[in-house]
């Protein structure tokens, strides 16, 4: 079993964490009613997607 000669540096060892983390989806107005939506899904205030109603959502 191959084992490592030298210990790993923190700069190595943080640069090849520093990928793990997690991003922030970006979003983009609904076309219908403004509200921010993420791209490729449907819209959690008015239902809409690409034009035409998937879901019906209840007004508070």
């Amino acid at each position: 079993m191959a084992v490592p000669k030298r210990k790993k540096s923190k700069s190595k060892t943080r640069t090849r964490r520093s990928a793990l983390k997690a991003t922030i989806t970006g979003t983009k107005p609904c076309p219908q009613c403004g509200a921010a939506q993420e791209p490729h899904r449907i819209c959690r205030s008015c239902g809409y997607y690409r034009g035409r109603q998937v879901v019906t959502v209840q007004a508070d």
